[in-house]
């Protein structure tokens, strides 16, 4: 990877001094769309708490980045990182937002194929669509599994995706609250998944259409706005 007009950590950092800023750099030849930032975050959760994934976002005309393990999708989604002064861990949050169909972003140099994946989410108002979830045994944009909920919907969802299908596991009608944070689960073992939602079980089931490790991450929906915290996940290859 050719990187020019920026000096990078090489490896993220949890020290505010470390924070690097550049505008009109180049990745492999595509100049950003906007500043790559590294920015320092409060560690509630030791060597789990993950600023790769909360307080790194890249944005690169045309392609999709892959620096530092991050990867965002190629559709029409925008990620990036904002301040927000109800953020879990303050000062900075992680938002999602634009019309792509189905927008993730996950942290590829992570590889589980057993364990968990927890965030806090925040629904913002959308007109299509107001959800947010997580992806686990990520393996690219058409193979993954995924739990999300929907304020329009007031439910939370378990799905497979095959070949860039999305097919639905089990759903449950929860109550799923716009502009409050909230904290969305997934256990996994084997063929068991758990989805719980703030703290309560919702979804317990076998499925083994996706066994192989794979990287976790964030996904949106459509229009939908929604900022994400305290990424947290941990499990074996």
């Amino acid at each position: 990877m050719t990187i020019a007009g920026v000096a990078l950590l090489k490896s993220i950092s949890i020290h505010r001094a470390d924070c690097v800023r550049c505008q009109g750099a180049t990745v492999n030849g595509k100049r950003l769309a906007c500043a790559l930032s590294v920015i320092a975050g409060n560690t509630k959760y030791g060597r789990y708490y993950d600023c790769a994934l909360l307080k790194l976002a890249v944005q690169i005309v045309a392609n999709p980045a892959r620096l530092s393990g991050i990867a965002t999708t190629r559709a029409a989604g925008q990620t990036s990182v904002e301040a927000d002064p109800t953020a879990p861990s303050k000062p900075n949050v992680l938002n999602q937002t634009g019309n792509g169909t189905f927008p993730w972003c996950v942290k590829k140099d992570v590889v589980i194929a057993d364990g968990f994946v927890e965030v806090k989410l925040k629904p913002l108002p959308g007109k299509e669509d107001q959800a947010g979830g997580v992806v686990w045994r990520w393996e690219s944009g058409d193979s993954y599994y995924l739990a999300r909920v929907n304020a329009l919907e007031n439910n939370v969802t378990l799905y497979y995706v095959k070949r860039g299908q999305r097919h639905e596991l089990n759903a449950v009608d929860v109550e799923v609250r716009r502009n409050v944070w909230q904290t969305l689960r997934v256990e996994f073992d084997g063929a068991r998944i758990r989805v719980v939602f703030n703290g309560k079980l919702y979804i317990e089931t076998d499925d083994r259409h996706i066994g192989a490790p794979g990287a976790v991450g964030v996904w949106t929906k459509a229009d939908s706005v929604t900022a994400f915290d305290d990424f947290t996940y941990d499990g074996k290859p």
